[in-house]
């Protein structure tokens, strides 16, 4: 058996951009578009990107490897070339062993066929015989609580049962190597659990994972290593804590404000569009650095073109370890729940209190959402900025011992005494 389970040499992808797809016309037809757009043809047309340049590293069998980095910096591309989804245009990546992928919702099953026909086909992908497959039916039928629907064509399934189905599948089918992207947010809490859950058995087996992820707390648990990734290049290979550390103090804006461009915005979110996630001051200053003894305000600006119904927009409110210290949602209240129902189109800013006397000093992260209970979720950004919160003031500073936790409350004490 190798020693390397994934060789990754000098690995590149280039896209094209802004040209329209390909068509195929007819000889009369591509004459006339040579004729009409000579110069054109002459400037070269379409402007090219790099997803992906210059990646290199090494995987040994049994490696659980994270790979983390903004939305768009190129973590997907990279999973699409090693599970053989797309071709890189430079370099080459050598894959010893099966591997079983699990990325956006819908890769490798075909929406014609029922469950238990893809179960088979996916199977046969991964050069199994039917009897061992056989022999994981059940198990990969139970994990994925759609044995009602088994023999449904998948196209009618939701996006729920297509994506339990699609991990047990992965899972269940014992590759050497497992891919698996940052899928789990389609799913439930419970199920998102669940699925950590068989990751972690899967990696305790000794198979090889990679696992893309922008929930941090699951990259810390569940892998050795991670791989940071920024604007299509290779940043850092370091054990997990490193990684997660360098990666959630770069890249985020210092002055409290995140803003989004149309670019990083997929087109799944319609009608919700995210402008700028703010973190204000006491004074409503946009700022970094807020004072735990006083107030701060988190914001989340968005427009939304079309009404939803039953939306809510929440912040997460993390520690730079990933560690969550509490979710908050704009409609947790029930007056407003009902007001907002339905959200009519038009231009937002939904803003939280954060209370003074709540947090300890130290660096925190905001994340976002956008979602109908259970429906959809819209938007999500679980790194959206980092704010740094100064204690001075605060109960207790006055011993010189740093104060465990991320609160800090100002509790209300009595001392008696007889």
């Amino acid at each position: 058996m190798s020693n390397i389970a994934i060789k990754v040499e000098n690995i590149g992808k280039q896209y094209h951009i802004g040209s329209a797809p390909v068509q195929y016309n007819t000889l009369r037809e591509s004459l006339g578009e040579m004729f009409r757009s000579p110069l054109k043809r002459l400037k070269g047309g379409d402007e090219t990107i790099w997803a992906l340049r210059n990646i290199s590293f090494e995987v040994k069998p049994g490696s659980v490897l994270g790979v983390i980095g903004r939305n768009g910096a190129g973590k997907s591309t990279l999973l699409k070339i090693l599970s053989r989804v797309t071709e890189p245009t430079e370099g080459m990546a050598e894959i010893h062993g099966r591997v079983g992928s699990l990325l956006e919702v819908g890769t490798g099953f075909h929406p014609e066929l029922t469950g238990r026909e893809n179960i088979y086909l996916n199977g046969a992908i991964l050069g199994m015989k039917s009897t061992e497959i056989d022999r994981k039916f059940d198990e990969i039928v139970d994990f994925s609580e759609v044995e009602k629907f088994i023999d449904t064509p998948v196209k009618r399934y939701s996006s729920g049962m297509y994506l339990r189905l699609a991990f047990a599948v992965a899972a269940h089918l014992e590759p050497e190597i497992l891919v698996v992207d940052e899928v789990l947010a389609v799913g439930d809490a419970e199920f998102q659990r669940k699925c950590l859950g068989k990751m972690s058995d899967v990696a305790q087996e000794g198979r090889t994972v990679l696992f893309v992820s922008h929930n941090m707390s699951a990259i810390l648990r569940l892998t050795d290593e991670a791989l940071v990734i920024d604007n299509g290049n290779l940043a850092l290979r370091a054990p997990t804590a490193e990684a997660v550390d360098f990666y959630l103090s770069r890249g985020f804006a210092r002055e409290g404000i995140r803003e989004y461009t149309p670019e990083e915005v997929p087109a799944s979110a319609t009608p919700f569009v995210p402008h700028a996630v703010r973190i204000r001051d006491a004074a409503g200053r946009v700022a970094d650095t807020v004072r735990s003894t006083d107030s701060a305000f988190i914001e989340v600006e968005y427009t939304l073109n079309a009404a939803i119904t039953g939306l809510r927009v929440g912040v997460y409110l993390m520690s730079t370890r990933g560690e969550y210290v509490f979710t908050a949602f704009d409609t947790d209240q029930p007056a407003l729940f009902d007001k907002y129902s339905v959200r009519p189109a038009g231009h937002y800013i939904s803003r939280a209190t954060l209370p003074a006397d709540l947090l300890n000093e130290g660096r925190y992260v905001i994340g976002i959402n956008a979602s109908t209970f259970r429906i959809k979720r819209y938007f999500q950004d679980e790194q959206a900025l980092t704010f740094t919160v100064d204690a001075a003031g605060a109960p207790g500073m006055h011993w010189v011992e740093p104060r465990l936790g991320p609160v800090r409350p100002r509790l209300d004490w009595s001392i008696e005494v007889d």
